[in-house]
């Protein structure tokens, strides 16, 4: 079992709750469940059936929320937002394929 510590530094540990994580990206509790809808997270669940958010998510969602501020679709925001992911994982995938052969 994760330790406390490891949870606290573990940017995926579903520590909040949908009011918490509304009160820290400066979103509706709507527009986190749309976030939802729009495939961008799935937020675990308590035991209860209650959403809780990571610390990534909310990095998501904040910057979601300032791109529907900005003028950008809610879908389109889900989107870019994805393609940039999927983006720098290829970079880092690319960049740790290059290490070994540069190194040689």
């Amino acid at each position: 079992m994760a330790q406390p510590d490891d949870m606290l530094d573990d940017e995926h540990y579903p520590a909040y709750t949908m009011g918490r994580a509304a009160e820290i990206t400066g979103a509706s509790q709507d527009f986190l469940r749309r976030l939802e809808k729009a495939d961008l997270f799935t937020p675990s669940r308590s035991a209860g059936g209650h959403r809780r958010y990571s610390r990534g998510q909310l990095r998501l969602a904040a910057r979601a929320r300032e791109m529907v501020a900005h003028g950008t679709t809610l879908e389109a925001a889900c989107r870019i937002i994805l393609l940039e992911d999927q983006l720098q994982e290829v970079l880092a995938q690319n960049h740790r394929r290059r290490r070994p052969a540069q190194a040689a």
